[in-house]
C-alpha cells in the first residue's frame, strides 16, 4: 500500500543550463532541498544552483513516477528538449 501514494516526476533546469530529472511525493519541498544544496549529488554542485522547476507530472504511484523519470533520462539532450517543448515548458 505504501507504493500507492501520489508522486511526481519533475525536471529542473540548472543554472549551468543542464537538466536534472527526479521523482518525489512533495514537489515544493524537493525543489527547496535542491536549492539548499542538500538534494541530489548532481544539484549539490554550487555552479548548478539555483535550479528552477520547468516540468512536473503527477502520478498515482511512486512506481509510475519512477518509470517516467527513467524514460526521460534515457533520452538524448535534443530529445529531452523536444519532450519539454511539446509539454509547453520554457527551456
Amino acid at each position: 500500500m505504501a507504493n500507492n501514494i501520489e508522486a511526481y516526476f519533475y525536471v529542473l533546469k540548472c543554472r549551468d543550463n543542464t537538466f536534472y530529472a527526479g521523482y518525489t511525493t512533495n514537489l515544493e519541498q524537493r525543489v527547496q532541498t535542491h536549492n539548499a544544496g542538500k538534494g541530489a549529488k548532481y544539484t549539490r554542485v554550487k555552479s548548478r544552483r539555483p535550479v528552477s522547476l520547468i516540468h512536473s507530472e503527477r502520478f498515482s504511484s511512486k512506481s509510475e513516477a519512477m518509470k517516467a523519470e527513467y524514460a526521460f533520462k534515457q533520452l538524448t539532450r535534443p530529445q529531452k528538449e523536444a519532450y519539454l517543448k511539446q509539454n509547453k515548458c520554457e527551456i
